[in-house]
């Protein structure tokens, strides 16, 4: 069973959190006009993206470690409770059609189950062991990366997802937005984006989740750059699952190789509609077989398969 802290304690606890003091200067919000209550929240978020700044060399240093792991077939897996876990939900959701990695490499798991994505079921929150039983189902290996995301770097069930990945060997990293978190020290990597008190007192699903957001994005997106998902800043792994990403095949290739509308139609019919090996058919001069099997070599680095075609 886990222990709970009474209110008391758990009150205090909360009063020593930047993520939750109150700002007495924004007490009388709701008098102000709805164009004044506006400019207030955007000045708010322009602070965002400095905090995430100051943690840049240790996000950097987070990544270079998942990535290395997913070069050996592991996995990358956010946990979080809340809006912090249905912000690595959708992380992981996104990373299939933007960079075709099968669903099964990116994951969120979130305090509650998938209900929680669209329900509060804030008491999961608080279950160290819930978040075990979830990673178990995982079945985690050295290779894998878990990501504990809490606003406040105390919940429970992101704090003991960090510590029961790490006695499994994976790696681990902590994001929470206020300073010396037990999330940030119970992992190998802790990223505190401080923030600040939010302009309402404890909603950290605002300039918390913000920066929670910039900086997954940076930690799934960087990640896939580094495994060569892309060719300069281009998506040459989208999925083409409906027309929008069929057409944006086409212009990615396009954008990569210059060819005409006709030499792009018959590089993706010769290659499947697969994005990378048509760029590679059109700029390396080979056929569709061919650029698949410079790829496999080339461990799916489009610069790489380049090079070895002019090789």
């Amino acid at each position: 069973m886990t222990s709970m802290p009474n209110h008391g304690d758990l009150r205090a606890e909360l009063e020593t959190l930047t993520t939750e003091a109150f700002r007495p200067e924004l007490s009388d919000i709701d008098r102000l006009s709805t164009l004044e209550i506006a400019r207030l929240m955007n000045g708010e978020d322009t602070t965002v993206p400095a905090a995430v700044a100051a943690q840049l060399p240790l996000i950097a240093a987070a990544i270079d470690g998942i990535a290395e792991r997913m070069a050996r077939g592991g996995r990358l897996v956010y946990a979080g409770a809340g809006t912090a876990g249905r912000l690595g939900v959708l992380d992981a959701s996104e990373c299939p059609p933007t960079f075709n990695t099968d669903p099964s490499r990116v994951v969120g798991v979130i305090a509650g189950g998938p209900t929680a994505m669209v329900t509060s079921i804030e008491g999961a929150e608080d279950s160290r062991e819930l978040a075990a039983a979830d990673l178990d189902a995982l079945a985690l290996t050295a290779d894998d990366t878990v990501v504990g995301v809490s606003a406040s770097g105390r919940t429970p069930y992101a704090v003991g997802a960090v510590e029961h990945a790490r006695k499994q060997g994976a790696l681990t990293v902590g994001l929470s937005c206020n300073a010396h978190s037990a999330l940030a020290s119970a992992a190998d990597h802790g990223i505190e984006v401080v923030v600040g008190p939010e302009l309402l007192t404890g909603s950290t699903r605002l300039k918390s989740g913000t920066a929670q957001k910039l900086v997954l994005n940076m930690l799934s997106t960087i990640t896939m750059i580094r495994l060569g998902k892309t060719y300069g800043n281009l998506m040459v792994d989208v999925r083409a699952s409906n027309e929008k990403l069929r057409a944006r095949s086409r212009r990615i290739v396009a954008l990569a190789t210059g060819a005409s509308d006709e030499e792009i139609e018959r590089a993706l019919a010769a290659t499947d509609g697969e994005v990378k090996s048509a760029i590679l058919t059109i700029l390396g001069g080979v056929d569709g077989p061919t650029a698949a099997r410079l790829l496999e070599d080339a461990e799916g680095h489009l610069r790489a398969a380049l090079a070895a075609s002019a090789g």
